[in-house]
């Protein structure tokens, strides 16, 4: 009886010590496709690229087009393309990585295509063309997913295509994972978007967690550019994390601020080339995109070089809306001083969101107009002829901030403000590991900083 007990305990002992230590899954490369993803590398009318990998056995890597048929009988008929081939070396393998740009395409035309080496194929996929006119447009976008992305970003990803699953394209704002040469950290971000990556289309800038230091150096993740398939039409040695898109009427702006925070010149470098692109825009809407925001939710998370030197350039150009990370919580608002009528922006609107599972505590500023504490949330944005309407969901499917932007000939914009209309109140409440660090005088401070934002709404 005794020896039982013993053998018992020690049962769990090791019980415990084996979900303590718990193995993460691996994702091993095989001759067969995984991590099959849609990007742009020209014009999205005319062309779409696509990234694949395999093991190191494949020696030539091909991929299937055609219009896309109703009937199965187009499979013998479609177009094959060689595909260029990246080796890639990681701790614990080595990888191929394949990518193709469709070519020659027909715009707002439906395709069907597949990847491969002739012999293992991925199943097929369907993507459909830009038009090559003004037409209205709806995209997805995300704050950080970074922690636990296969067990809880997963559910972000899923649910905002269920809400829009007609997206034309997904937008991230870095920190996607957490560690940026963790392997298996990128095998969970494909697993949780799976197949939504081969049908809808993803532009990311990297964040900070996109990094590593190699000797003195900082330097983007080995896999970034290898699993990418982005344009390259950025500032020379920031190719594929700095770019723009022209997309039926509206230019989408990366940025790699990641970059600019290593360095003056690198910063320098962005905003000339950010003023260049801009200055030469013929489209209606512009839409800027970088992980460091420009007002963080928290006091003492300011970015100021980067403000400094940016926002200036937002107002001169006539910046529409600027989606970022980083803060791990949810805000949305202009600089405008507090007390004046926010109808007609003095610059861009300012979205700060997180859709992974990792909290801070937030600030409350004054820039903002809608927050939220300890949420999951995602952003569908569709934007058609002269409005601009955006929308803020949590992982649950309740929509909780909205509003819409309004521009006039003269290209100025109106702000019709929707949050006053949800059901949804705020959500801004401390993290629950907040809660029980705080010292008193921190939630004294909090709860001081949670009244004047109130009062400033004037919410009871």
């Amino acid at each position: 009886m005794h020896l039982f007990r013993l053998l018992t305990s020690l049962y769990l002992v090791l019980l415990s010590l084996s979900a303590t230590f718990a193995q993460n899954k691996t994702y091993l490369p095989t001759a067969f496709p995984d991590r099959v993803i849609l990007g742009f590398k020209g014009n999205p009318a005319t062309s779409q690229a696509v990234n694949w990998r395999t093991d190191t056995t494949i020696k030539e890597a091909v991929a299937a087009i055609h219009e896309a048929d109703p009937s199965p009988d187009f499979t013998n008929k479609a177009k094959m393309v060689k595909a260029n081939m990246q080796k890639a070396v990681f701790d614990e393998h080595t990888a191929l990585y394949h990518e193709v740009d469709f070519t020659d395409l027909k715009p707002a035309t439906q395709y069907v295509y597949r990847v491969g080496d002739g012999k293992n194929w991925s199943e097929w996929f369907h993507f459909t063309t830009a038009s090559d006119k003004e037409a209205p447009i709806s995209f997805l976008y995300f704050g950080d997913a970074q922690n636990d992305v296969r067990s809880l970003w997963s559910r972000a990803v899923r649910g905002a295509y269920s809400t829009l699953p007609k997206a034309n394209f997904m937008i991230h704002a870095g920190d996607l994972i957490n560690r940026s040469n963790n392997d298996y950290e990128w095998g969970e971000w494909f697993e949780a978007g799976g197949w939504i990556n081969g049908m809808v289309p993803n532009l990311a800038v990297p964040g900070n967690h996109e990094y590593y230091r190699d000797g003195l150096k900082e330097k983007v993740s080995k896999h970034w550019r290898p699993q990418f398939a982005l344009p390259e039409n950025g500032p020379e040695g920031l190719q594929e994390t700095t770019y723009h898109i022209d997309y039926q009427g509206t230019r989408f702006i990366f940025l790699n601020s990641e970059e600019a925070t290593i360095g003056k010149k690198q910063l320098n470098e962005q905003a000339e080339w950010f003023e260049n692109t801009v200055n030469e825009n013929p489209n209606r809407w512009t839409v800027v995109v970088h992980h460091h925001p420009i007002y963080s939710t928290k006091k003492g998370r300011d970015n100021d070089e980067w403000r400094e030197k940016m926002e200036p350039l937002y107002k001169k150009y006539k910046v529409d809306i600027v989606l970022q990370g980083h803060d791990h919580t949810y805000g949305r608002g202009i600089n405008m001083p507090v007390g004046q009528s926010r109808k007609k922006p003095d610059g861009p609107i300012y979205v700060v969101s997180v859709s992974g599972p990792k909290m801070y505590d937030i600030g409350l500023q004054d820039w903002m107009d809608r927050a939220a504490s300890n949420t999951q949330l995602y952003q569908v944005i569709h934007i058609e002829k002269d409005k601009l309407s955006f929308k803020a969901y949590t992982v649950s499917g309740d929509l909780y901030d909205a509003f819409d932007l309004k521009k006039d000939q003269k290209g100025t914009n109106t702000l019709v403000e929707l949050s006053n209309t949800l059901q949804m109140q705020e959500r801004l409440n401390l993290p629950e590991r907040y809660e029980k660090s705080f010292k008193e005088a921190d939630l004294k401070e909090y709860n001081q900083r949670y009244q004047d934002y109130k009062k400033r709404k004037g919410i009871n």
